[in-house]
């Protein structure tokens, strides 16, 4: 059973949390193999989302999760919705509140924006990424990506390769995968490395073929041009050319390693397209634990919230 109404990030997270809501999605992955994907779990049961910023595969995984179980599912376009008029998120939440809502999928701009909201809000609420802090959810999926690959995370190498100081994705995994007992080896330039990460557990390699020696998976990341303010690279060309991943460099992973991506992909600037599509790419399967980890918070967090709310 979660401990807490919302989840807001990995790092308050137990490996006993981390590990139930794996074994659920695991559940939900094997429905979504099947012929009708129709679920009244969450009948009667509510869900918003509420996205500040541009989202496809976070969003769209949210509002199926809840459609798939059964509950009332609401897209709020935050470009025409009172935020435009001044709203803070704190109205809006306790404007949402007041409807009964029970969950809120929210993805900010703003580092903590998830938890304010749910210091302010009776619903449950879950991070679909906030500002440069966490992807929770993102993490979870590439964890149960691997799990199903592998049988198990602990005693894994990851290596995570990109733009780690704009990253959500990145510090997630890094909290979400030592706790399960991987290793998690970072490399990028300089200036995209963000301060004392290793504090947090994380290996930081000093070149690309160092990360991807022995790696069980290789893991790119996007070049965050919006997060930045320009100069941390001289042009995606040569950041491609000295950073990105290409198929010769997957020779130093183990034999079975895996591609993965958050998505969007930059196609030949993280990673050459031949990977991206490869039999070693498991971004698209992804795509689908995504939807299956994001069903399984909707059931766990109603369970936690019809035995403690």
């Amino acid at each position: 059973m979660l401990s807490k109404k919302d989840l807001l990030g990995l790092y308050d997270c137990s490996p006993a949390e981390i590990c139930e809501i794996l074994d659920e999605a695991d559940n939900m992955r094997a429905f979504l193999s099947g012929k009708i994907k129709k679920s009244d779990l969450l009948a009667g049961k509510s869900l918003i989302t509420l996205f500040y910023e541009n989202s496809t595969r976070t969003r769209t995984s949210f509002e199926l999760a809840g459609k798939y179980l059964g509950a009332n599912e609401v897209n709020i376009s935050v470009a025409a919705s009172s935020v435009q008029k001044g709203e803070t998120l704190i109205d809006t939440g306790k404007t949402l509140d007041a409807m009964k809502i029970d969950f809120i999928a929210i993805r900010h701009p703003m580092a903590g924006a998830p938890a304010l909201l749910a210091k302010n809000v009776k619903a449950s609420v879950l991070n679909g990424g906030d500002g440069m802090n966490e992807h929770p959810t993102q993490a979870l999926l590439d964890m149960l990506t691997l799990r199903r690959k592998f049988g198990k995370i602990a005693g894994l190498k990851v290596a995570i390769l990109g733009d780690i100081k704009h990253s959500r994705v990145a510090k997630s995994n890094l909290f979400g995968l030592k706790k399960l007992g991987a290793e998690v080896v970072m490399y990028s330039p300089q200036t995209l490395m963000p301060k004392a990460i290793e504090r947090f557990g994380a290996k930081i390699a000093k070149s690309r073929e160092e990360a991807i020696d022995g790696a069980d998976a290789v893991m790119g990341l996007r070049i965050q041009l919006e997060r930045q303010h320009g100069g941390l690279f001289p042009s995606l060309s040569e950041y491609s050319k000295f950073y990105g991943v290409n198929d010769g460099l997957l020779k130093y992973a183990k034999r079975d390693a895996v591609i993965l991506h958050p998505g969007p992909v930059n196609r030949g600037v993280e990673l050459t397209p031949s990977l991206i599509d490869g039999k070693s790419s498991e971004i698209t399967e992804q795509v689908t634990c995504g939807l299956a980890v994001r069903m399984a918070l909707l059931k766990l967090l109603a369970e936690y919230r019809e035995n403690n709310l």
